[in-house]
């Protein structure tokens, strides 16, 4: 089989190409703070399209508005019940920790005694502290605080506008899922019509592979999620089912739920505070279920559920989380995978032409 040599003019190109996704990439990242709603919300859209789809025509609703309003109505409801069951109770335990703790430090280190040793401290130093509030070492205290409650109206501003661009994003949804049709038959037109059949398979595996993925992973989480929750209860492990939804939930971004080990070392030592029982023995048990758990998961679940779909290497998948994650903060650790299993099979299919010689091989085996 005769190498195909590589010309001046396809260098010339593929050199060309390269600056453009440089340049793109570039644009992308200096423009991130405005474009991101935009592409939340399309993300968002494509992910609620089915349902809005389904309460439409299936429930019969008929105007796209109101089946695009009762959709959001019922995820935030949804939302709103998983953080009811795992905020608050979250929140109980480590107050009863911390109570636990404030406790323990008053039996160990006589707390009660302090208020009254302050107090003969004051009456003993009175003269200093009074010269202290009229030296310059007071005014200069001033003058540090001050910055600092600039800096804390500045992170209300910054709650605020946080507030107001998860209100464009939910404004950006609402009118791309109103013509979603027509903009996903119709977005191929900003393309010159001799390169819009390649961007238009381009979108279409695109679209795919992030659909495998979603389906897969969401798939995949949901399976951990109740994994853990059963594992928990049987080792009669605080908030169990609340923090095995948790667990379930950062799954969808995949390893993001090791996170969780931070929680469950915390909740173990309340549990040996409050029961006595021996901490690194609660502990043990509750990694066991995370080791017991992550390899039902990678040895059963993932590659019964997932299959060929994503069959990228571990260390390509951390890689591609760490690249995309940088670029496009949590949305790049999101589409990580399906973008980056589309660009393997694009490079096998126009660079490296591997897919082409498998075929011929294929064929002459036959």
């Amino acid at each position: 089989m005769k190498e195909k040599t590589i010309t001046l003019d396809q260098l010339v190109r593929w050199v060309g190409v390269g600056l453009l996704v440089l340049g793109i990439l570039l644009l992308v990242n200096y423009l991130s703070s405005v474009l991101l709603p935009f592409f939340v919300a399309w993300l968002l859209a494509y992910l609620l399209y089915p349902m809005v789809k389904f309460v439409q025509y299936k429930l019969h609703v008929g105007n796209r508005a109101l089946s695009i309003v009762i959709t959001l109505v019922f995820v935030i409801a949804l939302l709103g019940g998983v953080i009811y069951l795992i905020i608050p109770p979250m929140i109980e335990q480590f107050e009863k920790l911390g109570s636990l703790a404030t406790d323990y430090i008053q039996k160990e280190a006589h707390i009660r005694d302090i208020p009254s040793a302050i107090q003969d401290w004051i009456n003993q130093n009175n003269r200093e502290i009074e010269k202290f509030f009229k030296s310059s070492t007071f005014t200069d205290s001033i003058k540090t605080v001050l910055p600092g409650l600039f800096n804390v109206l500045g992170q209300t501003a910054t709650i605020i506008i946080g507030i107001v661009a998860s209100l464009i994003t939910l404004l950006y949804m609402f009118f791309i899922l109103l013509d979603y049709e027509y903009l996903t038959d119709n977005w191929i037109r900003i393309f010159p019509k001799k390169s819009r059949p390649f961007w238009q398979g381009l979108g279409k595996d695109a679209g795919q592979a992030l659909n495998n993925y979603v389906r897969g992973q969401g798939t995949v989480a949901l399976i951990m999620g109740i994994l853990f929750c059963i594992g928990f209860t049987i080792i009669d492990f605080p908030m169990a089912i609340g923090l095995g939804i948790m667990i379930g939930l950062m799954d969808l971004v995949p390893y993001l739920h090791t996170f969780a080990l931070i929680p469950t070392v915390l909740l173990a030592l309340l549990k040996s505070a409050d029961t006595g029982q021996n901490f690194w023995v609660i502990l043990i048990m509750a990694l066991a279920v995370f080791i017991i758990v992550q390899l039902i998961c990678d040895m059963i679940v993932t590659p019964k559920v997932m299959g060929k779909a994503m069959g990228l290497n571990p260390a390509i998948l951390l890689l591609s989380l760490s690249v995309w994650g940088a670029l496009l903060g949590f949305i790049g650790l999101i589409i990580a995978l399906p973008l980056t299993t589309l660009l393997i099979a694009y490079y096998e299919q126009y660079v490296t032409k591997e897919r082409e010689i498998e075929a011929l091989g294929e064929n002459n085996s036959e």
